[in-house]
């Protein structure tokens, strides 16, 4: 028997039309907030438990020194905030800047910039090392090489000249050995060392004579100088920068 009713189509439920887009913005969401939710959940894991303390920068300061100052033990992650770490460093009178980052899965990176010595300070014990702000820094320069001109007392222009030397003519500033204060500065006082005079800086065992508010950019004439008395093969005894646009030398 044939009939002739025609098959019925299956209806299919039609799909709505904003669930596609919510999906997406709730995905979207989701990942924008990663940084925020992501480290809640993944520090509770062991993968990643602190194991190893790398430092960077470090020349004077000890590692341990590090250490116990971070303060990190065998529980904590690498995804614990990371601020604490960096001001519990910051406080040691060492460090110039700090920067804890993270190396997954489980180590910690600092890195350090610190106080440089640019001076040692002849006293009773000693030697003692400041930096170029003039303040004394915790170094043992018998238990640490420091590489840094002698000063017969703390002169807080001398040590910002140093400073000033050290990070943009570092060539020269190597070859300082010295730094004395001559004439009427010798005998002032801090404040008056402070604004004037003449010093005579010794570099290698060449006396070079200079005002106290010498410029790198005048320190810098010297090379020249030398470079023409070698090329003429004369030897100085002394250079003085004491006269404007003048360099003299004193020949042997």
């Amino acid at each position: 028997m044939i009939s002739d009713e025609k098959p019925q189509a299956t209806a299919k439920p039609e799909k709505r039309r904003w669930q596609t887009p919510a999906a997406i913005a709730i995905g979207a969401f989701l990942v924008l907030l990663s940084p925020f939710w992501a480290p809640v959940f993944l520090k509770r894991m062991a993968f990643f438990r602190v194991r190893h303390i790398e430092v960077v920068g470090a020349h004077y300061l000890q590692p341990r020194d590090i250490l116990d100052r971070l303060g990190v033990d065998t529980l904590a992650s690498v995804w614990d905030p990371t601020g604490p770490l960096e001001q519990r460093v910051a406080r040691h009178p060492l460090v110039r800047e700090v920067k804890v980052d993270r190396k997954l899965p489980g180590t910690l990176l600092v890195r350090l910039v610190e106080h440089a010595p640019v001076a040692l300070v002849s006293t009773t014990n000693g030697f003692r090392a400041y930096d170029q702000r003039g303040v004394p820094l915790p170094i043992d320069p018998t238990a640490a090489e420091v590489d840094a001109p002698i000063l017969a007392r703390p002169d807080t222009a001398v040590f910002r000249l140093l400073g000033a030397l050290r990070s943009d003519a570092p060539e020269l500033y190597r070859r300082v050995s010295e730094v004395r204060r001559d004439g009427a500065g010798e005998a002032g006082g801090e404040q008056d060392r402070g604004r004037g005079g003449e010093l005579v800086i010794v570099l290698d065992s060449l006396p070079v004579r200079t005002l106290a508010n010498v410029t790198l950019h005048r320190l810098e004439d010297l090379t020249l100088v030398e470079q023409d008395l070698v090329r003429r093969r004369l030897r100085a005894i002394e250079l003085d920068l004491r006269y404007r646009d003048q360099v003299i030398a004193r020949l042997q």
